[in-house]
């Protein structure tokens, strides 16, 4: 293989720049970087230059919120093999990245070494060793459980997916535009939210998972 192709989805033009940069090539295999800034770009991008080694996708771009650019994408794109890009070390969101099919997750605050062995993992030509890393739960850092965990494992799909879009910061109304759910549906969720986590607020939720 001459080249690998690499998939970048991030607004922000200094990561972008950064990236392809700091990784020029793996294994002494030189990547061809694609950039995207947005999720609906990405997409055509990866339509467009099929087929793809890997895809970066980053969890806040300016047309998807938290987990559900990478729902959408995986959904479009079933074969991609996507690592997913955040600023956040959030266990949950972890948890139902690697559920949802993302085959790795960066932290963009973490270690120059961990964005390296992510790409090795991803890229590297043999196939069985690679297949073994990522088999692995290697490639999603490690944090410390916790008993919040247990209650969220009870949660329905639904809950789940409006669990997530809290944590990304949505608002209500910005949950029922990405959910197309009513904004009293979504209220309804977060209110039975906030009592199955046994939580007095919304702030308190979210500071159960940072």
């Amino acid at each position: 293989m001459d080249t690998y192709k690499v998939l970048l989805v991030d607004d922000h033009e200094l990561v972008r720049q950064g990236m392809k940069a700091a990784y020029p090539d793996v294994a002494g295999t030189p990547l061809e970087w694609l950039e995207a800034s947005t999720l609906d770009e990405g997409l055509r991008i990866y339509q467009a230059h099929k087929p793809i080694d890997a895809v970066l996708l980053d969890l806040n771009l300016p047309d998807a919120k938290g987990l559900q650019g990478l729902r959408t994408f995986l959904h479009a794109h079933a074969d991609a093999r996507v690592a997913v890009l955040s600023g956040a070390q959030d266990e949950f969101v972890m948890r139902q990245a690697r559920l949802l099919g993302a085959q790795a997750y960066i932290c963009k605050s973490g270690q120059a070494q961990a964005v390296q062995t992510t790409l090795e993992a991803m890229l590297a030509p043999q196939v069985p060793a690679r297949a073994a890393v990522l088999a692995s739960a290697s490639l999603f850092p490690r944090m410390p459980q916790s008993a919040v965990y247990d209650r969220v494992s009870e949660l329905g799909p639904r809950h789940l997916e409006i669990l997530e879009l809290v944590l990304s910061g949505c608002t209500n109304q910005e949950i029922s535009s990405a959910t197309r759910l009513s904004l009293g549906t979504v209220k309804n969720y977060v209110s039975s939210l906030l009592l199955a986590l046994d939580v007095r607020s919304r702030s308190h939720m979210i500071s159960l998972f940072r």
